[in-house]
């Protein structure tokens, strides 16, 4: 049925490249599927460990959290296969219209008849699950921007930073930042301009976004006192230990008591409400307490190999909007695992970005695993060789992208 599901379009281009694949995988878009799996079952035990006494003492079901966890993957499993089938090629024009204007929709919903939680409104409730429309919004601005780049770069053309796709990050940026979430605000806007930058961009444009982005970030920060507080916190969160320092203090310390091995799946103490969020944003500080420094190393080696079967697929790409299609996927995924644990251990400010797979969040769990679908559809038809912007020929005669300077 594997082989079946990874079939490639071109057979005899699959034949040559076998023997480039380690013989555990038949190609880099099976590699995605099945790293995923492995991601979502240790998220799923990881989940469970991190929730039950919390499930337990809120809705006297240790098992509420795990449940709602494997409902929403039973959703995201759906959408990931719908995706893979689905050539990625026909999402485009009306499509996409359809897509912003649903999502601008939801955020708009959010403001007026949002659950609030934790002074934030960023949650619909749906039929008692509640729904994140800002986790739809970080795909749609990967889809919207490959499309626009990927035809852009087909046809020979210069990127600007001054196009449409840019203008619709950004406003799906300040509806998320309405909410309040700095954070996803971010990774919308991050995620189109990591794809502008890979296209291409004037040194001119890159120059003004770097000094821009700088000039934003400090005006955000200091706009509101909590953030800034925040800052403070990051930078000595000893001396913050009994405030805004109190996560990230509790986090260090329940990734230090782990050792090499961990205390145990179901011994680590820090899910008895010393750690908040323990099963989401903060789960993999109770994965490092339970499962020590060999569990955080197999994670992190499945994001690297995640990471480099994604680029694998992105470099053989048949054309321009494959490409940015399945880097933007890739950095979806993987740059907000790197960014999690970055914040689990301290190492940058506390945000709510959480780590794909592992943390709980239903539409999180689906938004990811209809992404990792795209990737699979885009590396399903790969090419030996892929595509140069502006050739006219054909996709599976291609050479290799260069990037427009």
């Amino acid at each position: 049925m594997v082989n079946v599901f990874f079939w490639e379009e071109h057979q005899d281009v699959k034949e040559k490249k076998l023997g480039n694949f380690p013989r555990l995988w038949a190609s880099p878009a099976e590699a995605v599927f099945f790293i995923a799996g492995i991601l979502f079952v240790i998220g799923t035990i990881n989940v469970f460990s991190a929730s039950f006494v919390l499930g337990g003492q809120l809705f006297r079901d240790g098992y509420f959290f795990l449940t709602r966890h494997l409902i929403s993957f039973a959703v995201g499993f759906v959408a990931m296969l719908a995706a893979a089938v689905i050539d990625y090629r026909k999402i485009r024009r009306g499509w996409l219209l359809l897509a912003i204007l649903a999502v601008v929709g939801l955020l708009v919903a959010v403001h007026f008849m949002g659950v609030e939680a934790n002074g934030a409104r960023r949650w619909l409730n749906l039929g008692g699950f509640t729904f994140q429309p800002s986790e739809l919004a970080k795909l749609t601005a990967i889809i919207v921007t490959a499309a626009y780049l990927g035809a852009q770069l087909d046809r020979g053309r210069p990127v600007s930073l001054k196009s449409w796709p840019i203008a619709v990050s950004v406003v799906l940026g300040v509806f998320v930042l309405k909410q309040p979430d700095m954070g996803t605000a971010a990774v919308i806007v991050g995620l189109s301009l990591v794809l502008y930058i890979l296209a291409g961009i004037p040194k001119q444009e890159l120059y003004a976004l770097a000094l821009g982005g700088a000039g934003m970030t400090v005006y955000l920060v200091y706009a509101a006192a909590y953030r800034a507080e925040r800052i403070w916190a990051w930078l000595d969160p000893w001396a913050y230990q009994q405030t805004s320092g109190y996560q990230t203090v509790q986090s260090l310390l329940a990734i230090g008591s782990g050792g090499l091995f961990g205390s145990g799946l179901g011994m680590g103490a820090s899910k008895f409400h010393y750690l908040p969020e323990a099963h989401t944003d903060f789960a993999f500080a109770v994965l490092c307490q339970e499962m020590g420094f060999m569990g955080a190393v197999v994670v992190l080696l499945l994001l690297g190999a995640l990471a480099w079967y994604g680029l694998q697929i992105a470099s053989k790409a048949p054309d321009g909007y494959g490409f940015f299609l399945a880097a933007g996927v890739t950095t979806l995924v993987v740059g907000q695992a790197v960014g999690n644990i970055a914040m689990v251990s301290g190492v940058v400010p506390v945000t709510g970005v959480p780590l794909p797979f592992i943390s709980f969040g239903g539409t999180s769990l689906i938004v990811n695993c209809a992404a990792i679908g795209l990737l699979i559809s885009v590396g399903r038809r790969t090419t030996a060789k892929v595509f140069q912007p502006g050739s006219r020929s054909t996709p599976a005669h291609r050479s290799r992208l260069k990037l427009v300077k």
